[in-house]
């Protein structure tokens, strides 16, 4: 009869940074162990549990036996079973008894093409095997193959040394309510298990049933058994406690607080109101990397001097629990007033000559050097947009002075946000001074671009050197491996052109970027394979907006240098693409391109002499009809309208093919349809090569 499994291992505190994976790696282990060997249903559901002390799951409808299996056993090729006077030989005898089957004959065996030669075939049902017998294979794989950070080794209190992550108290497996004979670690199952440590309603706890696990572990030891669910927990009461303000919970926080505690309870603290003169980012991060607390901000997002804890007690009295995490956040806080109030006692511009003492890499040189790569091409860069290029150069020299403060040093995440307090406080202009962080922008998909001019400069020289430099001194991306996060630089300078309609080439740009590089020894310019890079990156961008591959190739087949309109282009794409008359020009379109691939089209105009044909008449005088239209809607941007109306076209188009034979012996006639064919082809491929359109 199918029933419930349970499965929990009951331990000592286990690494919050690894328990998720732990967790997620010990069901799928078990999962997948019984599925192979037969015990699960198609309907099987498993469900993990995790907390700071356990790790298990339950999987729904699992076999109390498995099914009986028939086995095709190849035994032996027949060259080798028999002698050359067809008798068994004694490998066939041994290999018969090595299989289980000593009695067996020649007469039992299946006689098959094996490949190039015959062998003997033996077809029997293996019976299915016991749930408990098949678990404690699946549980000791499972256990041997667990992802844990650091084995520790321990004694059971019989003596024997055992190497888990953590030490193990209980083994608990139940199959409906049934223990099941397992043994791990030193452990024998049993149905009992611990709550918490502090608030469980008493010791051992015992689970009567496989169902019955997180209802009677919730209520009689005081744990939710789902990481989900106290995650879930967590976040409720921080929105109930943060009241008209906002709470500041990244998921990685919310994840790792989760994995700290088992009976979630939030408690409000506070911190003196002097500490709010020191930049908000630092205090937010001390409290969220050192202390595991949660920060709240008002509707404007600024930072509050109250904050959020989460513990693992719940008590009518939480004075000493919200007195004790107020006393050690002050410590915390104290050390980032420290650092800020030290470090604005140096400018900015003081600390740059340190950069010669920071090696950026060993063969592109120190942060000095790559700042003064930057400096120039930002400069180039701000030129080429018209923006002003005094502020963009200062921008650029000041960008990573920040990495030699104390309070970078302390927080690297802070490195740029720093970079802007400090600029602000000495005086600088507020673009220079809001550089020094947007030119990191954008830091990953879905990031913010830089919202002043200078910079945008900064940001796109710095991400163009990077792109430059590291692919010349041969450290391009490989498969998944990418160092210099070169694809992340990549998407972020396609994401500007395009994003902010930046009329800029690329080859431009690359140009530029390989000459501040003129003085590196043996620099090689690797634009064209950058270029390439870059355009893929733009591709899977695209894609990623709802946009088809047909469509997207069809306007970056054209290999364009400038960006700044490949949206626009592709939406007047998507337009034509769902008018009747689409697929037709798409087709002739394609057809016009493998003509002119194989022959040299002339560059002399359509000679109207020349013309023969009604069709090929008919074609030239539509195409002269709608040239302006299309010059007209070309030259305004009006890219939809471009495509649109060149669906004029398509009965001409298609009367033309039907009729007229291109390729005619009259080399004179042959070369003006050409030419026809030509002048079409240019007009149809004005916003995007529409052949790719074609199915």
């Amino acid at each position: 009869m199918n029933q419930t499994l349970l499965v929990e291992l009951q331990t000592e505190e286990l690494p919050p940074k690894a328990l998720v994976k732990l967790g997620a790696a010990f069901a799928a282990g078990i999962e997948s162990g019984l599925k192979a060997r037969g015990f699960l249903e198609n309907d099987s559901v498993p469900t993990p549990y995790t907390t700071p002390r356990r790790l298990a799951v339950s999987i729904t409808n699992v076999r109390a036996k498995s099914p009986d299996k028939t086995i095709r056993e190849k035994v032996l090729p027949v060259a080798v079973a028999l002698d050359k006077e067809g008798n068994p030989t004694p490998p066939l005898a041994k290999k018969l008894a090595a299989l289980g089957f000593p009695d067996l004959s020649i007469g039992d065996l299946e006689r098959a093409q094996d490949g190039k030669a015959e062998s003997f075939f033996y077809t029997y049902t293996a019976p299915g095997v016991e749930l408990a017998g098949a678990l404690q294979e699946v549980l000791q794989e499972t256990v041997t193959k667990l992802p844990i950070p650091k084995v520790m080794s321990y004694q059971r209190p019989d003596g024997e040394t055992v190497q888990f992550v953590r030490p193990v108290h209980t083994l608990l497996a139940l199959f409906g309510q049934d223990v099941l004979p397992l043994s791990l670690l030193g452990l024998a199952a049993g149905r009992d298990t611990l709550g918490h440590r502090f608030l469980s309603h008493g010791g051992t706890i015992s689970i009567a049933s496989a169902e019955q696990y997180a209802p009677v572990l919730e209520r009689e030891g005081r744990v939710i058994a789902s990481t989900a669910a106290r995650k879930e927990s967590i976040r409720t009461q921080l929105l109930e406690k943060a009241g008209d303000d906002k709470v500041l919970m990244p998921e990685s926080l919310l994840d790792e607080v989760a994995a700290l505690v088992e009976w979630p309870v939030v408690y409000e603290c506070r911190f003196e109101d002097a500490f709010l003169s020191v930049p908000q980012e630092c205090l937010i991060l001390t409290m969220q990397t050192n202390q595991k607390y949660f920060a709240l901000t008002d509707a404007n997002g600024k930072l509050r001097s109250r904050f959020l804890i989460v513990s693992n007690l719940q008590t009518d009295d939480a004075s000493a629990i919200i007195g004790g995490n107020e006393r050690v956040v002050r410590p915390r806080l104290s050390d980032a007033k420290f650092f800020f109030e030290q470090d604005k006692k140096k400018t900015l511009e003081s600390r740059l000559p340190l950069l010669e003492n920071v090696v950026y890499h060993n063969k592109l040189g120190t942060q000095a050097a790559r700042t003064g790569r930057v400096t120039r091409l930002a400069g180039m860069i701000a030129k080429r947009l018209g923006y002003d290029v005094l502020l963009a150069e200062r921008g650029a020299q000041l960008a990573k002075a920040d990495l030699l403060t104390d309070m970078v040093g302390e927080f690297p995440e802070l490195q740029g946000i720093m970079g802007t307090y400090y600029a602000r406080h000495d005086g600088e202009p507020e673009e220079v001074a809001l550089a020094a962080s947007e030119h990191y922008q954008p830091r990953f998909a879905g990031d913010a671009l830089p919202s002043t001019n200078t910079g945008t400069a900064v940001a796109l020289a710095d991400k163009l050197e990077t792109l430059v430099g590291i692919w010349s001194i041969g450290l391009a991306p490989t498969g998944e491996k990418d160092p210099f996060a070169l694809r992340r630089h990549a998407l972020g300078v396609v994401r500007m052109l395009v994003e902010k309609r930046l009329p800029l080439a690329i080859s431009e740009l690359l140009q530029d970027a390989a000459a501040v590089f003129e003085y590196q020894p043996g620099f090689k310019d690797p634009g064209v394979e950058v270029k390439e890079f870059m355009l893929d990156r733009l591709r899977g961008m695209l894609r990623e907006r709802g946009f088809t591959p047909n469509e997207v190739e069809a306007v970056l087949a054209q290999d364009p240098d400038r960006v700044d309109d490949v949206v626009q282009r592709l939406e007047a794409v998507q337009a034509f693409a769902a008018l009747p008359e689409s697929a037709s020009l798409a087709a002739a379109n394609k057809r016009i391109t493998n003509i002119l691939k194989k022959t040299e089209a002339p560059s002399g105009a359509v000679q109207a002499g020349l013309l023969q044909e009604d069709a090929e008449k008919k074609l030239a005088a539509a195409i002269e009809r709608v040239r302006p239209e299309v010059d007209a809607a070309a030259a305004t941007g009006d890219f939809t309208g471009t495509l649109k109306t060149l669906a004029q076209l398509r009965d001409d188009v298609d009367a033309f093919f039907n009729d007229v034979m291109v390729m005619a012996d009259d080399l004179a006639l042959r070369n003006n349809r050409l030419a026809l064919l030509s002048q079409l082809h240019g007009m149809m491929n004005r916003v995007a090569d529409i052949s790719k359109l074609a199915a």
